[in-house]
């Protein structure tokens, strides 16, 4: 691993430890250069789809993308970002599980639109703003008025 202080490549592994429910392992490392240290987190590379945009273009899957997406929604809402973290979590696992070499990516946007429906009913509203094509400002309400009656069902 190369240092991020010197560029050395030589290190020694310090501490290693699960992290993220396992999913993830971090290494503390020593440079044998400028004897500093550093974080690293190796986690298991999996095998995603390949997103098909709206226009055509394909694109590997972003987990970054949907993490910030859900942030902007979920600005100054009470949504922890380990909520936000599950949430793309359980989205990844499923897109792994589906075993398709591609999906739309209204697929990804709809399993997002699902998850803040339950989370946050302003974060659902945000999102929706930007996901759907409203026309005005009517199809909104009406959007808005399907989801309080679906709260008020409940």
């Amino acid at each position: 691993m190369r240092c991020p202080f010197c560029s050395q490549i030589e290190d020694k592994v310090v501490d290693t430890r699960p992290s993220d429910n396992d999913n993830v392992i971090r290494r503390r490392r020593e440079c044998a250069g400028c004897g500093r240290r550093f974080t690293t987190y190796e986690r298991i590379d999996e095998v995603l789809p390949v997103v098909v945009k709206k226009d055509g273009r394909r694109e590997p899957f972003d987990r970054l993308k949907v993490v910030s997406g859900l942030r902007k929604a979920c600005t100054k809402r009470p949504v922890p970002v380990e909520e936000l973290e599950r949430i793309v979590d359980r989205i990844e696992r499923e897109l792994e599980e589906s075993n398709e070499k591609e999906i739309p990516s209204s697929r990804i946007g709809d399993a997002v639109m699902a998850a803040l429906r339950d989370t946050d009913d302003v974060a659902y509203v945000r999102f929706a703003s930007v996901y759907w094509p409203f026309r005005d400002l009517g199809e909104l309400q009406a959007e808005i008025k399907n989801l309080v009656e679906r709260r008020s069902k409940r």
